[in-house]
Protein backbone atom coordinates (compact mmCIF):
# COMPACT_ATOMS: atom_id res chain seq x y z
CA UNK A 1 0.00 0.00 0.00
CA UNK A 2 1.34 3.73 -0.58
CA UNK A 3 -0.23 4.85 2.56
CA UNK A 4 -2.10 3.96 5.69
CA UNK A 5 -5.17 5.66 4.02
CA UNK A 6 -6.25 3.44 1.07
CA UNK A 7 -7.06 5.92 -2.24
CA UNK A 8 -9.55 4.62 -4.19
CA UNK A 9 -10.48 6.17 -7.80
CA UNK A 10 -14.03 5.60 -8.37
CA UNK A 11 -15.05 5.89 -12.47
CA UNK A 12 -18.53 5.98 -13.86
CA UNK A 13 -20.05 7.79 -16.24
CA UNK A 14 -23.08 8.29 -14.13
CA UNK A 15 -22.22 10.95 -11.83
CA UNK A 16 -24.73 9.85 -8.98
CA UNK A 17 -23.40 6.61 -9.16
CA UNK A 18 -19.98 7.00 -8.76
CA UNK A 19 -20.29 9.61 -5.99
CA UNK A 20 -22.39 6.61 -4.45
CA UNK A 21 -19.47 4.56 -4.73
CA UNK A 22 -17.34 6.93 -3.29
CA UNK A 23 -19.77 7.66 -0.46
CA UNK A 24 -20.07 4.25 0.93
CA UNK A 25 -16.21 3.63 1.13
CA UNK A 26 -15.61 6.43 2.98
CA UNK A 27 -18.64 5.55 5.67
CA UNK A 28 -17.46 1.88 5.91
CA UNK A 29 -16.20 1.61 9.47
CA UNK A 30 -13.27 -0.71 8.34
CA UNK A 31 -11.87 1.30 6.06
CA UNK A 32 -9.61 4.58 6.42
CA UNK A 33 -10.44 5.35 2.75
CA UNK A 34 -10.05 8.57 0.61
CA UNK A 35 -11.96 8.67 -2.96
CA UNK A 36 -11.16 10.74 -5.95
CA UNK A 37 -14.28 10.50 -8.46
CA UNK A 38 -14.25 10.86 -12.37
CA UNK A 39 -16.86 10.36 -14.91
CA UNK A 40 -14.81 10.15 -18.16
CA UNK A 41 -12.61 7.49 -18.71
CA UNK A 42 -9.80 9.30 -20.45
CA UNK A 43 -9.99 11.70 -17.10
CA UNK A 44 -9.46 8.92 -14.96
CA UNK A 45 -5.80 7.71 -16.76
CA UNK A 46 -5.07 11.07 -16.46
CA UNK A 47 -5.57 11.17 -12.88
CA UNK A 48 -4.07 7.89 -12.36
CA UNK A 49 -0.95 9.13 -13.99
CA UNK A 50 -0.72 11.97 -12.27
CA UNK A 51 -1.38 10.55 -8.63
CA UNK A 52 -1.12 6.91 -6.44
CA UNK A 53 -4.53 5.08 -6.12
CA UNK A 54 -4.18 2.22 -3.89
CA UNK A 55 -7.26 0.69 -5.96
CA UNK A 56 -9.54 1.35 -9.09
CA UNK A 57 -13.61 0.90 -8.77
CA UNK A 58 -14.89 1.45 -12.26
CA UNK A 59 -17.94 0.99 -14.29
CA UNK A 60 -17.68 -1.17 -17.40
CA UNK A 61 -19.98 0.52 -19.92
CA UNK A 62 -18.54 3.59 -20.52
CA UNK A 63 -18.25 6.15 -23.66
CA UNK A 64 -14.48 6.26 -25.18
CA UNK A 65 -12.94 3.50 -23.03
CA UNK A 66 -14.38 0.29 -20.98
CA UNK A 67 -13.64 -0.51 -17.77
CA UNK A 68 -11.71 -3.18 -18.96
CA UNK A 69 -9.80 -0.69 -22.08
CA UNK A 70 -9.12 1.45 -19.57
CA UNK A 71 -7.81 -1.10 -16.83
CA UNK A 72 -5.41 -2.29 -20.01
CA UNK A 73 -4.07 1.63 -20.11
CA UNK A 74 -3.72 2.08 -16.91
CA UNK A 75 -1.39 -1.10 -16.19
CA UNK A 76 0.39 0.45 -18.43
CA UNK A 77 1.15 3.27 -15.67
CA UNK A 78 1.00 0.82 -12.76
CA UNK A 79 1.18 -3.06 -13.60
CA UNK A 80 -0.14 -4.15 -9.81
CA UNK A 81 -2.76 -1.32 -9.66
CA UNK A 82 -5.52 -3.59 -8.30
CA UNK A 83 -8.70 -2.64 -10.16
CA UNK A 84 -12.54 -3.62 -9.66
CA UNK A 85 -15.44 -4.12 -12.54
CA UNK A 86 -18.73 -2.21 -10.75
CA UNK A 87 -20.72 -2.95 -13.54
CA UNK A 88 -24.26 -3.65 -14.37
CA UNK A 89 -23.04 -5.53 -17.46
CA UNK A 90 -23.13 -9.42 -16.92
CA UNK A 91 -19.87 -11.12 -16.14
CA UNK A 92 -21.02 -13.69 -19.20
CA UNK A 93 -20.70 -11.37 -21.72
CA UNK A 94 -17.08 -9.93 -20.89
CA UNK A 95 -15.53 -12.99 -19.55
CA UNK A 96 -13.08 -13.10 -21.84
CA UNK A 97 -12.14 -9.69 -21.64
CA UNK A 98 -11.95 -9.58 -17.96
CA UNK A 99 -9.67 -13.26 -18.47
CA UNK A 100 -7.36 -11.37 -20.65
CA UNK A 101 -7.01 -8.22 -18.84
CA UNK A 102 -6.44 -9.42 -15.35
CA UNK A 103 -9.54 -7.64 -14.20
CA UNK A 104 -8.90 -7.86 -10.07
CA UNK A 105 -12.53 -8.34 -8.90
CA UNK A 106 -15.86 -8.23 -10.82
CA UNK A 107 -19.14 -7.09 -8.94
CA UNK A 108 -22.68 -6.76 -10.31
CA UNK A 109 -24.70 -3.15 -9.89
CA UNK A 110 -27.77 -5.33 -10.15
CA UNK A 111 -27.10 -6.92 -6.44
CA UNK A 112 -28.79 -3.57 -4.78
CA UNK A 113 -27.64 -2.89 -0.95
CA UNK A 114 -26.04 -6.21 -1.32
CA UNK A 115 -23.81 -5.88 -4.22
CA UNK A 116 -22.58 -2.81 -2.12
CA UNK A 117 -22.15 -4.71 0.88
CA UNK A 118 -20.01 -7.38 -2.02
CA UNK A 119 -17.98 -4.14 -3.09
CA UNK A 120 -16.89 -3.40 0.33
CA UNK A 121 -15.42 -6.37 1.12
CA UNK A 122 -13.36 -6.75 -2.11
CA UNK A 123 -12.28 -3.23 -2.15
CA UNK A 124 -10.99 -4.41 2.09
CA UNK A 125 -9.49 -7.34 0.49
CA UNK A 126 -7.19 -4.43 -1.83
CA UNK A 127 -6.46 -2.87 1.61
CA UNK A 128 -5.22 -5.91 2.84
CA UNK A 129 -2.97 -6.53 -0.30
CA UNK A 130 -5.68 -9.82 -1.16
CA UNK A 131 -7.36 -8.79 -4.15
CA UNK A 132 -7.51 -11.07 -7.13
CA UNK A 133 -10.61 -12.02 -9.09
CA UNK A 134 -9.56 -15.38 -7.20
CA UNK A 135 -10.11 -16.95 -10.26
CA UNK A 136 -11.73 -16.77 -12.87
CA UNK A 137 -12.47 -20.11 -14.48
CA UNK A 138 -14.80 -21.23 -17.20
CA UNK A 139 -16.50 -25.02 -17.39
CA UNK A 140 -17.18 -25.82 -20.74
CA UNK A 141 -20.53 -27.30 -21.57
CA UNK A 142 -19.20 -31.07 -20.78
CA UNK A 143 -18.69 -29.86 -17.11
CA UNK A 144 -15.05 -29.80 -17.72
CA UNK A 145 -12.72 -26.87 -17.04
CA UNK A 146 -11.67 -25.41 -19.96
CA UNK A 147 -10.03 -22.04 -18.55
CA UNK A 148 -8.21 -21.61 -15.38
CA UNK A 149 -6.74 -18.46 -14.05
CA UNK A 150 -3.76 -19.15 -12.07
CA UNK A 151 -5.51 -17.45 -8.89
CA UNK A 152 -8.55 -19.91 -9.00
CA UNK A 153 -6.15 -22.81 -8.88
CA UNK A 154 -3.90 -21.42 -6.51
CA UNK A 155 -7.44 -21.17 -4.05
CA UNK A 156 -7.61 -25.15 -4.59
CA UNK A 157 -3.97 -25.62 -4.39
CA UNK A 158 -3.13 -26.57 -7.73
CA UNK A 159 -1.70 -25.27 -10.96
CA UNK A 160 -4.19 -24.55 -13.99
CA UNK A 161 -2.69 -27.30 -16.46
CA UNK A 162 -3.92 -29.72 -13.06
CA UNK A 163 -7.39 -28.85 -13.62
CA UNK A 164 -7.81 -28.09 -17.21
CA UNK A 165 -9.68 -30.55 -18.51
CA UNK A 166 -11.06 -32.22 -15.20
CA UNK A 167 -14.38 -32.07 -14.17
CA UNK A 168 -15.36 -29.32 -12.27
CA UNK A 169 -16.81 -31.84 -9.28
CA UNK A 170 -13.07 -32.61 -8.71
CA UNK A 171 -12.92 -29.38 -5.77
CA UNK A 172 -15.85 -30.18 -4.01
CA UNK A 173 -16.80 -32.50 -1.46
CA UNK A 174 -20.25 -34.88 -2.40
CA UNK A 175 -22.82 -32.66 -0.28
CA UNK A 176 -21.63 -29.65 -2.29
CA UNK A 177 -21.66 -31.03 -5.72
CA UNK A 178 -25.09 -32.09 -4.48
CA UNK A 179 -25.97 -28.66 -3.78
CA UNK A 180 -24.03 -26.87 -6.79
CA UNK A 181 -26.01 -29.52 -8.94
CA UNK A 182 -29.28 -29.19 -7.64
CA UNK A 183 -29.74 -25.51 -6.84
CA UNK A 184 -26.77 -23.20 -8.42
CA UNK A 185 -26.53 -24.80 -12.22
CA UNK A 186 -30.03 -25.17 -12.71
CA UNK A 187 -30.23 -21.17 -11.49
CA UNK A 188 -27.62 -20.20 -13.79
CA UNK A 189 -28.78 -21.67 -17.01
CA UNK A 190 -32.26 -20.38 -16.59
CA UNK A 191 -30.03 -16.89 -17.17
CA UNK A 192 -29.66 -16.02 -13.25
CA UNK A 193 -26.18 -15.16 -11.71
CA UNK A 194 -25.97 -17.02 -8.53
CA UNK A 195 -23.89 -15.85 -5.58
CA UNK A 196 -23.14 -17.48 -2.06
CA UNK A 197 -21.17 -19.82 0.04
CA UNK A 198 -20.37 -22.88 -1.07
CA UNK A 199 -17.77 -26.06 0.29
CA UNK A 200 -14.35 -26.03 -1.57
CA UNK A 201 -12.23 -29.01 -1.55
CA UNK A 202 -8.20 -28.36 -1.82
CA UNK A 203 -5.34 -30.46 -3.27
CA UNK A 204 -4.52 -32.10 0.02
CA UNK A 205 -8.16 -32.90 1.11
CA UNK A 206 -8.87 -30.15 3.25
CA UNK A 207 -12.28 -28.40 2.90
CA UNK A 208 -12.45 -24.70 3.31
CA UNK A 209 -15.60 -22.39 3.03
CA UNK A 210 -16.15 -20.36 -0.04
CA UNK A 211 -17.57 -17.11 -1.99
CA UNK A 212 -18.49 -18.15 -5.33
CA UNK A 213 -20.05 -16.37 -8.18
CA UNK A 214 -20.86 -18.78 -10.91
CA UNK A 215 -23.10 -17.28 -14.40
CA UNK A 216 -23.72 -18.95 -17.59
CA UNK A 217 -23.15 -18.06 -21.48
CA UNK A 218 -25.23 -18.51 -24.05
CA UNK A 219 -23.37 -21.40 -25.18
CA UNK A 220 -23.47 -23.23 -21.98
CA UNK A 221 -20.27 -22.60 -20.30
CA UNK A 222 -20.33 -21.59 -16.90
CA UNK A 223 -18.09 -18.58 -15.49
CA UNK A 224 -17.15 -18.90 -11.37
CA UNK A 225 -14.92 -16.88 -9.80
CA UNK A 226 -13.91 -17.64 -6.35
CA UNK A 227 -12.33 -16.37 -2.91
CA UNK A 228 -11.97 -18.33 0.65
CA UNK A 229 -14.73 -17.15 3.05
CA UNK A 230 -12.74 -17.90 6.48
CA UNK A 231 -14.96 -16.15 8.86
CA UNK A 232 -17.70 -18.63 7.12
CA UNK A 233 -17.81 -21.52 9.44
CA UNK A 234 -20.27 -24.14 7.68
CA UNK A 235 -21.52 -23.28 4.61
CA UNK A 236 -25.40 -24.45 4.08
CA UNK A 237 -24.89 -27.46 1.47
CA UNK A 238 -23.05 -29.08 4.44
Amino acid sequence: MASETLRVLCVDDEPGLARLVATHLERDDELDCETAVETRPDDALRRIEREPFDCVVSDYDMPSLTGVELLLAARELDPDLPFLLFSATGPADIAAEMVRAGVSDYVSKRGGPDGYTALLRRVRLAAAGGVTLDGICTVAPDGTFEFVGEEYGSVYGYDPGELEGEPWQRLHPEPAVEHIQRNVIPAVTDGERWTGASTGLRADGSRFAESKMVSATADDRLIISVSPLDSVRQPADD
